[in-house]
């Protein structure tokens, strides 16, 4: 059932990491995550430690200005777009946006809004909110039979 919703506090970096090792272990065979929140509410923070739970060992820098950095990992392609700095959601056309979300890829979608009507639905949309310097309010939402699950499997 799509719509499900679980809200985490997050008081640390500690449990960031530990979401994004969760979050790796359902999203390990492709998926379509969307992270929202202001600027600083840790977004490319949990797509960092997502990656590394995902086995990347080198660096991961936030793809403002490039739009899309990609990472081939041994059992998994996975793609990091930050859409902020996103003038017309046109330009994904010209990019080639869809062919970055195949069934068997991973995307991860910073900014998602701006790129608004031309990217499919996420599984899961993951809003960040800071309560202060260090927590965030993070509110889980699937949108697809696939999110629900992972959204299942995370309350386990």
């Amino acid at each position: 059932m799509t719509g499900q919703q679980r809200q985490l506090t997050i008081t640390d970096e500690q449990h960031t990491a530990a979401l994004a090792k969760a979050l790796a272990g359902l999203c390990a065979q492709g998926g379509v995550i969307y992270l929202q929140g202001d600027l600083g509410a840790g977004k490319t923070t949990l797509t960092r430690y997502l990656l590394r739970s995902l086995g990347h060992e080198g660096n991961v820098k936030s793809p403002t200005y490039t739009l899309v950095e990609s990472y081939t990992l041994p059992q998994l392609q996975v793609f990091h777009f930050d859409l902020y700095r996103l003038h017309d959601p046109e330009e994904l056309e010209f990019m080639g946006i869809r062919d970055y979300f195949s069934a068997e890829n991973l995307c991860i979608v910073e900014w998602p809004q701006r790129g608004a009507p031309l990217l499919p639905d996420a599984d899961l949309l993951i809003e960040l909110n800071r309560i202060d310097e260090q927590s965030r309010t993070c509110l889980l939402t699937a949108s697809t039979p696939r999110g629900a699950m992972w959204l299942q499997e995370l309350a386990a």
